[in-house]
């Protein structure tokens, strides 16, 4: 959140500084004991101020996950390109997605994220589904190859599933639920080939 450029007014300079705080306490506390309260006082605000920029602390973490989402996705180029080789390409977006990974802070929240939901089933249902949108862009590509004749599947959303899971079950789950550490770049540049050429070896 901070790697962002500076705010110019005031109004969004005080936005900044609560969503930095409410990055804060959120990693630090965790979801339910994270307060409005908490949340001003560490930003050096209102307590109104904070609600006039975020009516609920629901809309306060949602806004916070939407622009890691943002940043993430932000630098993801996932346009199909009929002159680059399948391989490249996709090793290519598996490597901007392990960066996001490997991004402390969006390990720390998704924690934060998967516990409130269990408390939360109408927030889970929200956040999954905004994590789903962010990852629908896989499923654009791979639906743009099939159409041109280099994959072959029915189902486009089941095989950028299949990729996420072959991702994700070496650099998300065990460093969200076992507390291992994040992958290191060879450790990812490892899983990123190996998930391409799994993926490649049945549907290309």
């Amino acid at each position: 959140m901070s790697s962002l450029p500076a705010p110019s007014r005031l109004t969004d300079r005080k936005r900044a500084a609560i969503l930095d705080a409410a990055v804060a306490e959120f990693r630090q506390s965790g979801y339910a004991a994270t307060s409005m309260d908490r949340i001003a006082a560490s930003a050096g605000v209102s307590k109104r101020t904070v609600y006039n920029h975020f009516p609920s602390k629901e809309a306060l973490f949602s806004q916070i996950l939407e622009q890691m989402w943002e940043r993430s996705s932000s630098a993801l180029d996932l346009v199909y390109r009929k002159d680059r080789p399948l391989r490249a390409q996709l090793l290519e977006l598996l490597e901007q997605k392990l960066q996001l990974l490997r991004d402390e802070n969006f390990a720390e929240l998704a924690r934060v994220a998967i516990a409130a939901g269990l408390h939360s089933p109408e927030l889970a249902q929200e956040l999954i589904a905004k994590m789903g949108d962010r990852e629908e862009g896989l499923t654009t590509w791979i639906r743009a190859a099939a159409a041109d004749g280099k994959l072959k599947t029915p189902d486009p959303s089941f095989a950028a599933m299949q990729m996420h899971a072959l991702v994700k079950g070496f650099a998300f789950w065990p460093q969200i639920a076992m507390g291992q550490p994040a992958l290191t770049p060879a450790q990812g540049k490892q899983v990123a080939e190996a998930a391409v050429d799994m993926f490649l070896s049945y549907y290309a």
